[in-house]
């Protein structure tokens, strides 16, 4: 936004329409924020999934292996 209202200035546009340019970068770039932190929000999550589930796994595995050896 402060891009936007720097080349306004810069160019001596009218400040109603550097107003507007300014206002649609700011929504612009809010929804590619948006998007981007939904892919990563995605990707954490389903690593730390997998990561729980791996180590899930190993334990269960290193518990049936004790309780075979003590038999």
């Amino acid at each position: 936004m402060a891009l936007v209202l720097l080349r306004g200035a810069l160019h001596h546009e009218l400040a109603a329409e550097v107003a507007v340019e300014s206002m649609m970068a700011l929504v612009l770039f809010a929804g590619v924020g948006a998007v981007a932190g939904a892919i990563v929000d995605y990707l954490v999550r389903d690593d730390l999934e997998r990561q729980y589930r791996r180590r899930v796994a190993w334990y269960c595995e290193q518990h049936e292996q004790r309780e075979a050896n003590k038999k």
